[in-house]
């Protein structure tokens, strides 16, 4: 089994600075692309960002110039920093991965459990 845990949500006021970190822990072979989700009340949930095990990254348009996602593969970690926070940017952000784990044929993807960010004006 395969757990991922967010840490670094919380209340900033707008035009400021958040960084979530979510590390992946189990039974991992190998992971290859993971990312960070967004779901504000009363939408879908929706992609901010991604990457590649070897580094590509994607990008909401309303997240680019601001946002940046990065990883540490040998902590099987990634990271969001956020800077000049909007109020629009509210919402619960989970993190996501694609996993293949030992002795398993093919890769399953996996949740964290979402942590809370919110910009205030």
């Amino acid at each position: 089994q395969v757990q991922l845990v967010e840490s670094g949500g919380g209340l900033v006021q707008a035009g400021g600075s958040l960084r979530l970190s979510c590390a992946a822990s189990g039974s991992i072979f190998a992971i290859n692309a993971m990312g960070w989700y967004r779901q504000a009340p009363g939408k879908q949930r929706e992609l901010v960002a991604a990457i590649t095990n070897g580094g590509s990254t994607n990008y909401a348009d309303s997240v680019k110039g601001r946002f940046t996602i990065s990883r540490d593969n040998a902590k099987n970690t990634v990271y969001l920093q956020m800077n000049s926070l909007k109020p629009e940017d509210t919402a619960v952000y989970y993190c996501n991965a694609d996993v293949l784990g030992w002795g398993l044929a093919g890769t399953k993807e996996y949740w964290g459990q979402g942590t809370q960010v919110t910009v205030s004006l």
